[in-house]
């Protein structure tokens, strides 16, 4: 993890003291525990794909009350509600943010939402420990985020493998051309392409653009961060994108199913 972005390594830092209190809370042996009792995974991969060969436009909804660098960006903030409303509007699947620290999340949401809506939903969070994989099935995952930027090959292959292991599908995110480079040396299917600078912050589809050139047959890029309107759906469905995670463009609108809407190409 020697060229892990700044940022990335100060959550990992202090996510490394949660992760402490964490597990004296629940210990590992009672997170498995919950992952056995818990109900079937709905297809988090397979809904995309479902979507997409249907022709339509899969998109994975953000459900996130604020980040680092823009502080809170929905004041009225209601999970639950968010998730109904993107169900029943069109999404694919949704995403959850869980870090609560840094993005103004929580692990129970997860079980909250999965209880409202019948989508699929990833737990969108910095996974560097196993602990954190089973935390995310006991709660209601049905997939969770890598991160390629965070985690050397070796520790991804073993995420993986244990995600598969919990059913759980897996989104591997990457931003630049060697950490695709490193998620090809995976058979992870779902490929993130992170349209975000680590380093900077600043968007740029192009690096979608870039890297799905370079993506071979048998993977499911998935574009993410900068996806603003319909227009950036199609200019990323043309470079090869089949599936977009869009968070902050939906969640900072008042009318949050008229933008999901006319993202998703519905009147």
């Amino acid at each position: 993890m020697s060229g892990t972005p700044d940022i990335l390594q100060r959550i990992v830092d202090y996510k490394k003291d949660e992760l402490a209190s964490a597990i004296s809370r629940t210990p590992l042996a009672d997170l498995k525990a919950r992952c056995a009792d818990a109900p079937p995974v709905r297809g988090f991969r397979e809904s995309l794909e479902r979507v997409d060969e249907a022709g339509r436009t899969a998109v994975i909804a953000e459900v996130k009350k604020g980040s680092p660098s823009k502080g809170v960006i929905r004041a009225d903030f209601d999970p639950v509600a968010i998730a109904a409303l993107y169900e029943k509007n069109g999404a694919a699947c949704l995403s959850v943010l869980t870090d609560e620290h840094f993005f103004l999340g929580r692990i129970d949401y997860l079980t909250c939402i999965r209880g409202a809506v019948n989508i699929p939903l990833l737990r969108k969070d910095f996974i560097f420990d196993g602990y954190q994989i089973f935390e995310a099935r006991a709660a209601g995952a049905d997939a969770v985020l890598l991160i390629a930027a965070m985690l050397e090959l070796g520790r991804l292959r073993e995420f993986i493998a244990m995600a598969r292991e919990l059913t759980l599908d897996v989104l591997l995110e990457v931003h630049d051309e060697s950490e695709l480079e490193t998620a090809l040396e995976t058979d992870c299917r779902l490929i993130g392409i992170n349209n975000r600078n680590l380093r900077t912050f600043a968007t740029d589809l192009g690096t979608t653009e870039r890297l799905c050139a370079l993506m071979p047959p048998g993977r499911f890029p998935v574009s993410e961060s900068g996806i603003t309107n319909r227009p950036d759906i199609l200019r990323l469905t043309a470079a090869g994108a089949r599936a977009f995670l869009i968070g902050e463009s939906l969640m900072r609108e008042a009318d949050i199913v008229g933008k999901l809407r006319e993202i998703l190409g519905m009147p």
